[in-house]
């Protein structure tokens, strides 16, 4: 907006490049132009400003398909005046020459004309269509029909008013026919999720099978090995027992071939030394027996007086000499003639 200040008596307007300021004094137009400086009476000035850059309305839609749904149509529709002369004519755009704002409300009128004129627009395309048709393609086709329609509406032109771009941003029924719209597509999405959920169920299912399936051949694995170590165990064991048993027997043996050997050497010293006893025995039996009685008879006293224990005393009678000198003087006789 203009920017008034006050020196006693004398007003000053100072407006920006955005803006067409009018003046007329006693119903004549003085000056008109964008970013005007200029002083001037307050009680004989009427002054006009009109905005001069692209305005943005933000526009929505209740309208009616031809299946008599409801729908919601938003959007936004950019204009700018084009011809500020013309527009002033149409629109009092007049501000106050002391606070310098606007006495009327003239932005809010042309919203009103313009979201009418659109609203028209968008409700007989609408009107003429289907709901799958106005929500798929209805914020293309509303679009194209609201600008083509303001831009070619006569009482536009004539207010200079030009259209710079409509912009629709969605096209939305109710919420209970939306709710029944995607109800459908959620039970799909809800059918795949579970879908997705079912296979991951059974790939989870399959893995722990294949796990389990793969721990169970382990221990089955696991079972043959031990068994394999038992029966390797056992073998050993076995071989062991024989290994001890052959030594055992091969130690008997040995000490059964040394005790053979010990007692065959026994025997054969026992036959040598018994044979040589005998022999010496012969021998002397071979001695003794051409020995005559007498020889034989001291020698058998002799062996017997060896034989009896330490005599202290000895008494010989007469007898007993008398016999023994007979008997060794015919030993000593014999042993003579012999000689």
């Amino acid at each position: 907006m203009a920017d008034i200040t006050r020196f006693l008596f004398l007003r000053h307007l100072r407006g920006d490049n955005a803006s067409y300021v009018l003046q007329h004094r006693n119903g004549k137009l003085v000056r008109a132009g964008r970013g005007l400086q200029f002083w001037f009476l307050p009680l004989t000035a009427s002054i006009a400003e009109l905005p001069m850059d692209d305005r943005e309305l933000p526009v929505i839609f209740h309208g009616r398909t031809q299946d008599f749904q409801d729908v919601t149509v938003q959007g936004v529709i950019t204009w700018r005046v084009t011809d500020p002369e013309v527009m002033v004519d149409r629109i009092d755009f007049g501000i106050d020459t002391v606070k310098g704002v606007w006495l009327e409300a003239p932005l809010e009128k042309v919203a009103l004309l313009m979201s009418q004129l659109a609203q028209q627009l968008a409700w007989d395309w609408v009107a003429h269509q289907a709901l799958p048709t106005a929500l798929v393609d209805g914020a293309r086709e509303i679009r194209a029909t609201v600008l083509a329609g303001l831009r070619s509406d006569p009482s536009l032109a004539a207010m200079g008013l030009e259209v710079a771009s409509v912009r629709i941003s969605v096209v939305s029924p109710t919420a209970e026919l939306e709710k029944a719209l995607q109800l459908p597509t959620r039970e799909a999405i809800q059918q795949e999720a579970d879908k997705a959920t079912f296979e991951r169920r059974a790939i989870a299912v399959e893995r722990e099978r294949a796990i389990a399936e793969n721990e169970l051949q382990s221990r089955i694995e696991l079972a043959k090995r031990e068994e394999d170590l038992i029966g390797q165990r056992g073998d050993n064991e076995r071989r062991r027992v024989s290994l001890e048993a052959d030594a055992s027997r091969i130690e008997v043996e040995a000490r059964v071939k040394r005790e053979r050997l010990q007692a065959e050497a026994s025997a054969a010293g026992i036959r040598e030394v018994e044979g040589a006893k005998v022999e010496a025995e012969r021998e002397r039996i071979g001695i003794y027996r051409d020995l005559p009685p007498g020889v034989m008879m001291g020698l058998a006293a002799r062996e017997l007086a060896g034989q009896l224990p330490p005599i202290e005393h000895l008494s010989f009678g007469p007898d007993l000499l008398s016999g023994a000198i007979t008997r060794l003087a015919e030993a000593g006789a014999q042993h003579l003639g012999e000689g």
